[in-house]
């Protein structure tokens, strides 16, 4: 196998396109990562796909399916090292042997340690040429959840904020709606759906009782993301319910399923660390709920619910990539502080909201700048009438 060794346009030109088709699925292929592929013979496309749905076919087999017989011989682009394990489909290095492709390209090996290699391994032991490591970096933005999981056992926690210039995310009475403007709302929606997990915390759920659904059509998110071409599915929701504070007759545990295609949405997870009304809730939202019960961690002189816990929970029940946060100042806090949030998405508008407002991060008093926690900016653009903020904080050791 070959790592970077690629000389010719041809061989960029045609991965960047796999990476393309792959992005297709952004919203739809959890709990699988995203993947594309194309079959180039002579160097015309002669087939390509993306992985649409969990379950149903992968990129590969899409494209090998366009390219018939004209894949003998051909060369395959994969964003994705091609699996070698049988799964709810089979093997995809199986197919492209069968097929009878020459040379194989992938972006990246698979991230899973157990089975990282195995697929060029097979393919190689077949007589085919591969070749790894081609635009490793664009096709790794593609899953960081499904990389970080398959590496760490967690998800990937994306955290969106919306502030005033002062940073200031609510007035000192509570009231939030609206600080940002629509196109920002939108986008919000599209963060929604492209993730597994939206979690919010009790204290948020009491103020404004959300539904935390993804609440935008197909064609409306094409004209967010340019990507989608299927109906978005509905991530799992959850809540950070310490005392089981939330009421049964909550929004969140009371809605259905609003567009064509998608599925029931499932139970709603409330993570708790005490049993007290744990039938009541689960009755009362018609098995809407389903409780967990975590282990405590001591913070601050008192016990919390312990988010990495949680976290883990998520990725090994719910196999979630991707864990979209919106909620207060206190759980947002508590997730920065434990070194949980990966990348923070924030929207600022054009309002100077005061001193007694609210802020965006419940922290400790912090007394050295030492102390601080700093952020890696990856982008600012404009948004509608807001700034929208891509943030990676960068924690000490």
């Amino acid at each position: 196998m070959n790592h970077c060794t690629f000389d010719r346009t041809d061989d960029r030109k045609w991965m960047a396109r796999a990476i393309k088709l792959a992005e297709k699925g952004r919203y739809t292929t959890q709990p699988n990562p995203r993947v594309g592929c194309v079959i180039i013979a002579g160097n015309q496309l002669v087939g390509e796909g993306y992985h649409q749905l969990a379950g149903g076919h992968h990129a590969e087999i899409h494209a090998l399916q366009q390219a018939a017989d004209q894949a003998r011989g051909a060369t395959a682009y994969v964003s994705l090292e091609p699996c070698s394990h049988q799964g709810k489909t089979p093997p995809c290095a199986d197919a492209l042997i069968a097929a009878g492709v020459s040379r194989v390209v992938c972006a990246m090996q698979d991230p899973n340690p157990q089975v990282s290699g195995q697929g060029l391994k097979k393919l190689e032991q077949a007589g085919i040429s591969t070749d790894s490591g081609l635009l490793q970096g664009e096709a790794e933005a593609l899953n960081p959840g499904f990389i970080k999981r398959m590496k760490t056992g967690l998800p990937y926690v994306r955290v969106k904020l919306a502030m005033s210039l002062d940073g200031r995310t609510a007035m000192a009475s509570g009231e939030s709606q609206w600080i940002t403007g629509e196109a920002a709302r939108a986008d919000v929606q599209a963060l929604r759906a492209r993730s597994s997990v939206v979690l919010t915390g009790s204290a948020t759920v009491l103020a404004d009782n959300p539904s935390m659904n993804v609440r935008i059509s197909a064609a409306d998110l094409c004209l967010v993301s340019s990507v989608a071409e299927l109906v978005p599915h509905q991530p799992l929701r959850a809540i950070i319910d310490s005392e089981l504070k939330v009421p049964a007759e909550s929004k969140i545990f009371h809605i259905s399923a609003q567009q064509a295609g998608q599925k029931p949405y499932e139970p709603v997870i409330v993570f708790s660390h005490k049993n007290a009304r744990v039938k009541d809730i689960q009755s009362a939202a018609l098995n809407a709920a389903q409780v967990v019960n975590l282990s405590d961690e001591r913070v601050d002189g008192s016990e919390k619910i312990n988010l990495s816990a949680a976290m883990k929970w998520l990725a090994e029940h719910k196999q979630a990539n991707e864990v979209h946060v919106e909620a207060g100042s206190v759980l947002c806090g508590a997730l920065l502080e434990r070194q949980l949030v990966d990348e923070m998405i924030i929207y600022m508008a054009p309002h100077i909201m005061g001193d007694g407002a609210k802020g965006l991060f419940h922290l400790p008093n912090l007394k050295n700048m030492s102390e601080r926690i700093n952020l890696e900016i990856k982008e600012i653009r404009p948004i509608g009438k807001d700034w929208r903020i891509t943030a990676v904080p960068v924690y000490q050791a």
